[in-house]
């Protein structure tokens, strides 16, 4: 595949391996591949379609033309309003139905309020049904986490901790999220060209939980980067080492939300979202919003 890529002239986009890019006949046309599983998008439908025609003379394969779904994932798109929509209501179904909570009551929240698992819950010899039906329903969530669900990602982050030796409030907090699901299950996410004044200009969040993890008092990261009105990326994770200071979380948090920005910027800049636009180089960072004023001058000043 590599060969045949290099042979049209595309070239890969920023620090991502499985994108490419090409410019042929003055039309462009941009790559992402999964695997066997190819997204190929372009404003000339000649010109894609005599690249996908010589695609399949080199490879076995299928042209399924409009995109309606990906890895599971569903995708929506009204050309006129300029809206596209990412759901995974059909993979929710087959959750909630495969563990009996179709029926289920909702929750309004993911996870119960004012709640930590800790290594107190865990039982190190679970019964082997009840830890396959625990890491089945963390495995599920996991899945949805990584395409359409950022408001499951706290949720999940947690629950993975101590898969390998649930106990009753493990799959309690489990099933907690299953009745959250149940109540959400056909939520989508939205993205419009009219959703800012400007297309493609992006921002997000970063949050801290400063030593939030009760057993290793690590502390929690949270971020999320929206563009054209949707989430574009997101992560909730345990960082890595122990914070001294609420201040140092924050700039922890900061840190790896911006080492995202950056990744993300040089794949937009490549496929050219960015020049499309006529951004400056000052549109194509994107403002992260932090609640701790004294990390942000940890990253003016460092001595402080």
């Amino acid at each position: 595949m590599s060969a045949f890529l290099a042979k049209e002239g595309c070239a890969t986009v920023g620090f991502e391996k499985s994108m490419w890019t090409v410019t042929i006949d003055g039309a462009r046309i941009l790559l992402g591949a999964h695997i066997d599983d190819f997204v190929l998008t372009c404003a000339n439908r000649q010109v894609l379609d005599g690249f996908c025609a010589r695609l399949l003379d080199a490879f076995e394969g299928t042209y399924e033309k409009a995109l309606q779904d990906y890895l599971g994932c569903e995708v929506t798109r009204d050309m006129e309003k300029g809206t596209m929509y990412l759901s995974q209501t059909q993979y929710n179904e087959e959750i909630l139905r495969t563990d009996n909570f179709w029926n289920a009551t909702p929750r309004l929240t993911p996870t119960q309020p004012n709640t930590r698992l800790n290594k107190d819950d865990c039982d190190k010899n679970p019964a082997p049904d009840f830890h396959r039906r625990h890491r089945g329903i963390v495995g599920s969530l996991g899945y949805l986490v990584t395409m359409t669900r950022p408001d499951l990602a706290w949720a999940y982050s947690e629950l993975s901790k101590y898969v390998q030796f649930p106990r009753k409030n493990n799959m309690l907090d489990a099933e907690h999220v299953l009745c959250y699901l149940r109540g959400t299950w056909n939520q989508t996410i939205r993205y419009s060209r009219d959703s800012h004044e400007n297309p493609n200009v992006w921002w997000g969040w970063v949050d801290a939980d400063w030593a939030g993890d009760t057993d290793p008092r690590r502390s929690h990261t949270g971020y999320i980067l929206m563009m054209n009105g949707g989430p574009i990326s997101w992560k909730s994770r345990r960082q890595d080492n122990v914070s001294l200071s609420a201040s140092e979380a924050e700039f922890v948090a900061a840190s790896l939300a911006g080492q995202e920005a950056i990744y993300l910027r040089e794949m937009l800049t490549k496929f050219w979202i960015f020049s499309n636009y006529g951004h400056s180089s000052v549109r194509r960072q994107p403002r992260l919003c932090c609640d701790e004023r004294k990390s942000g001058v940890l990253k003016v000043l460092p001595s402080y």
